[in-house]
């Protein structure tokens, strides 16, 4: 059986073009800096994000940990949303890499309010206490359902990090899908923030990794953090030229993944067996609930038809369109759905 996989973005596999750019690629020893693949990739993505320098690093784990890394010291407290990525799914790094603990605020739908990170700031001058650092917020939020983070809430989240010396940081794994869905550029987004790290291998299509951008100071001390963790990766020109690929032909295209997602969940919207709104639905992941089946049970009958979908947080079921799952695919997991869930 062939199994339309919706379970992620990171499912994706290189397009035949991509696999060309990549056996194609010229390479050298990055870790001396001498990989031209790499320091393209670098180059362009700065200049895209708006950025001084950037860092290609193996993972959106690793580039979140070196951004918190290089702005923290040990004992330094971060503040971010309670579903956030960093704090559910990067397996207490913070505290093991660099000894910094974090503050989960309760915000609505990924978003946090300067009101609720003011209120958690710690005083300066309790000795006692963690010292605030950094404010991070995620965009798009994936726990949040795609959710874009809005930009009037970044500015004003600015100025409340300035007024009280902190540090902000974007996890931008799917920023590129916020870009596409609000028409705001990347690089505006970016301008924002001290450090922020986005993800080449997930919507864009690349088969590995990340970029990091930020000061050239910072910059330079992610190289020496990324080293360190084990992430110099020698003559990795040859991946760095599927994520030039990506940046350069794979941006444009995600308005397609966000109408497939419509069209789900215009399916979803129509059945009575699932608990689901519709309007949360602003790029390219859906989270419902279904009613008369247990997560488990649901995600076993869709997998029997063809269907691959994945488990979200507490009792409900993601699903993520991607450029390798076609409409026609879509519309089979539709009718698939509705067998399923009417």
């Amino acid at each position: 059986m062939k199994f339309i996989d919706l379970r992620s973005d990171t499912v994706t596999k290189p397009t035949p073009e991509m696999r060309e750019v990549m056996f194609e690629a010229e390479v050298g020893d990055d870790v001396y800096g001498e990989d031209p693949s790499v320091n393209e990739l670098q180059r362009y993505a700065a200049e895209l994000l708006g950025k001084e320098a950037a860092l290609f690093v193996s993972s959106g784990v690793m580039g979140n940990q070196i951004c918190l890394n290089v702005l923290t010291e040990p004992g330094d407290e971060i503040i971010c949303e309670k579903d956030a990525h960093i704090f559910n799914y990067e397996s207490g790094s913070p505290a093991v890499l660099s000894g910094v603990q974090l503050f989960p605020v309760a915000g609505k739908r990924g978003v946090i309010t300067p009101q609720l990170v003011e209120e958690a700031i710690r005083p300066a001058g309790a000795y006692y206490m963690p010292r605030t650092k950094v404010i991070a917020v995620e965009n798009t939020h994936n726990r949040a359902g795609g959710a874009v983070f809005p930009i009037d809430v970044i500015k004003d989240l600015k100025e409340l990090a300035d007024k009280y010396s902190l540090f902000f940081h974007m996890d931008g794994a799917r920023i590129w899908n916020a870009s596409v869905a609000t028409g705001i550029p990347v690089k505006e987004y970016a301008s924002y923030f001290d450090t922020i790290s986005c993800c080449l291998s997930k919507a864009l299509g690349a088969p590995v990794g990340s970029i990091i951008a930020g000061s050239r100071d910072l910059i330079k001390k992610a190289f020496r953090i990324r080293k360190a963790w084990g992430g110099g990766m020698r003559q990795s020109g040859i991946l760095a030229a599927a994520g030039l690929y990506a940046l350069k032909n794979n941006i444009g295209r995600l308005s397609e993944d966000h109408e497939k997602a419509k069209i789900l969940a215009g399916c979803l919207a129509s059945l009575p067996s699932v608990e689901f709104n519709p309007d949360d639905v602003e790029t390219n992941i859906i989270i419902f609930k279904p009613q008369r089946l247990n997560v488990e049970e649901a995600i076993k009958k869709c997998m029997e038809k063809g269907l691959l979908i994945s488990m979200g947080k507490k009792d409900s079921i993601r699903i993520i369109t991607h450029l390798d799952a076609s409409f026609d695919e879509i519309e089979t997991a539709v009718k698939i759905l509705k067998e399923v869930f009417s």
